[in-house]
């Protein structure tokens, strides 16, 4: 079922070369479509909203066994959000882009197919390395939609992309591998005791380099128990790493300049997929590993992280304030919106932890749909400017409305879906107020000051998004006149398949509006009764809560022990010397289990 999802794009990709160039769009589009019936199963096949931590897993077996690399698909609370976005994006990014593309069409939806597939394998691998070949793979299709199909810059967008987030990606590897070496050699210190019989003398003989060889695992939930266990020290390097590396892919603030470009060059589908899919690549990645890979020093530097994400809310706002491309300001919100869900996600509490997961799933809506209402603007009049288009609520009802709708679901009206996620990040900053005793709930690293940083672009964002809309949509009617001139700038001139001057350009198709109507039911569904993503989500929200917690106790001991004492500490956070409070024996027979086969991990947080 999980592997289907996968495979079903991929096939579809292969059939693309297939076709006649008519019949493209209408492949890509089943197929997008074809990939929702496992994602549909995957929902209905387990009580997602039940008590404890529910998943869905699937063992394909090892891949290459001499390195413990295997493959396993796995889906709980978190990645199935993510993984059922993927699924809604998809068949709408086609829709969208039905007639905006008429050249290299096979190129075009083969690549957008293909990007789909490495999206579904990073929120479902169970194994770091088909993780990590995933998570790189995306820069690819990425890439080729950018450079082939952007607007007059897109090649420079292109390479400013590949290379932010390629490098990025390099320095998270570091960090990744590093957890993997350090649980080969725990285990190469303590073999398990293995024997097998000589065929020749039927004599048992010691397989303890056997025992070695399958030390090495890329196991997930292996390795995650083997970070969690490391000495700060060693954490701190690795958080760093990984922070390093997955923060240009959120971006979080300053490593950020290379979005704007990216989405104001990229075509209107990779600009979607983009905000909608790609950039929580990074967040889910920062969560996953950054928190639940080394949680004594996501608390460490947890202000630190808090505090660029604060940054990212106000640059990225007042950078909005100055822009005069629709589609710019829109990217640059993004940065802002991101520093949103990094605040709630670092605050480390029940409220912002929650509130970061569904910032994710909300922002990939709304920002999704706005930048398929620029898109189909743009196919209209074929520029951006707020200094050449206005008022366009007297030309396209319809198309104003979605616009209007999806604005004040990005800047967080109440009763739509922005406000719930943003509300509980900035609640959850507040809750994160430093205290001397320890709570599950509260307690932290952060405070009033970072809420009300947070609360000021709030205000920011209200201001920018609604000066936007009062230019585009409403005030006096303002077109662009179109020449061949105007064509030679990069915009539609008499020859370029524009509108002449004084045509009145169509309001929305019905194909326009099966695209964004999905995405307002759910925008409305999600500010209105929430309830149901949260029951989903609350069970990861709650295993991170109970894992900061207990880091957090643990550096406050450590901070604590006189100088002396510290080494000692720090020693006892090795495997093998009982890091849950005992030492010895049952931390060593814990830890040897995966030695004797990689890849056979069944279940964590149990």
């Amino acid at each position: 079922m999980l592997l289907s999802l996968m495979i079903i794009p991929l096939v579809a990709a292969a059939l693309v070369p297939l076709v006649s160039k008519r019949q493209v769009p209408w492949v890509a589009l089943f197929g997008t479509l074809a990939a929702m019936v496992p994602a549909g199963s995957v929902l209905t096949s387990v009580n997602w909203t039940a008590a404890g931590t529910q998943r869905l897993e699937e063992r394909y077996g090892a891949w290459l066994p001499d390195l413990g690399i295997a493959l396993n698909l796995r889906v709980d609370g978190v990645s199935l959000a993510l993984v059922l976005l993927t699924a809604l994006l998809g068949p709408l990014c086609v829709l969208g882009s039905w007639t905006a593309i008429t050249q290299r069409v096979r190129t075009y939806y083969g690549w957008l197919l293909v990007l789909q597939a490495a999206m579904y394998g990073v929120f479902m691998s169970q194994d770091l390395v088909i993780f990590y070949i995933c998570f790189e793979f995306t820069l690819v299709p990425m890439f080729v939609l950018i450079s082939l199909f952007g607007s007059t810059n897109r090649k420079a967008a292109a390479i400013k992309f590949f290379l932010y987030t390629f490098t990025g990606s390099i320095i998270a590897l570091a960090g990744l591998v590093y957890v993997a070496w350090f649980h080969a050699t725990q285990m190469s210190a303590a073999p398990v005791v293995a024997s097998v019989v000589n065929a020749a003398t039927g004599a048992s003989e010691s397989a303890g380099a056997l025992a070695k060889v399958s030390a090495w695992t890329f196991d997930i939930p292996t390795l995650m128990k083997t970070a969690q266990q490391m000495p700060l020290s060693a954490q701190s390097w690795v958080f760093l790493a990984m922070m390093l590396g997955f923060a240009v892919k959120v971006p979080l603030f300053p490593l950020h300049t290379w979005l704007p470009l990216a989405h104001t060059e990229a075509p209107t589908a990779g600009s979607v997929v983009l905000a909608g899919v790609l950039l929580k690549l990074g967040t889910f990645a920062i969560y996953t590993f950054g928190i639940g890979f080394t949680p004594m020093a996501a608390v460490e530097y947890a202000p630190v992280v808090a505090g660029l994400a604060v940054a990212g809310i106000l640059v990225g706002g007042l950078i909005c304030w100055v822009q005069t491309d629709v589609k710019k300001l829109v990217a640059y919100s993004s940065v802002a919106h991101l520093g949103f869900c990094m605040l709630g996600m670092f605050a480390m509490n029940a409220a912002g932890l929650q509130g970061s997961l569904l910032y994710m799933i909300n922002h990939g809506l709304s920002t999704g749909a706005l930048f398929l209402c620029i898109g189909f603007m743009y196919e209209r009049y074929h520029t951006r400017s707020m200094h050449e288009i206005g008022g366009l609520a007297k030309r396209m009802p319809i198309w104003a409305t979605f616009m209007v709708f999806f604005s004040m679901a990005s800047v967080g009206l109440p009763g739509l879906n922005g406000f719930v996620s943003e509300f509980l990040c900035v609640m959850g900053a507040y809750q994160a107020e430093p205290t001397k005793e320890l709570s599950g709930l509260t307690g932290g690293n952060l405070g009033w000051k970072y809420a009300v940083l947070a609360g000021v672009g709030m205000i920011i964002g209200a201001i920018y998004i609604l000066y936007m809309v009062g230019k585009v949509v409403w005030g006096p009617l303002k077109e662009p006149h179109h020449d061949d001139a105007h064509g030679a700038n990069g915009h539609a001139g008499a020859h370029a398949g524009g509108h002449h001057e004084g045509a009145l350009p169509a309001d929305l198709t019905g194909r326009e509006i099966v695209t964004l109507l999905p995405l307002a039911v759910l925008c409305l569904g999600l500010g209105v009764y929430p309830k149901p993503l949260m029951q989903v989500l609350e069970p990861s929200v709650n295993d991170h809560v109970r894992l900061t917690s207990k880091a957090r106790a643990e550096l406050r001991e450590l901070k604590g022990l006189p100088a002396e004492d510290r080494a000692i500490y720090l020693k006892n956070q090795f495997p093998g010397k009982g890091a849950e409070g005992g030492t010895g024996g049952e931390g060593e027979k814990k830890q040897a289990e995966p030695a004797k086969s990689t890849g056979d991990f069944t279940e964590t947080g149990k």
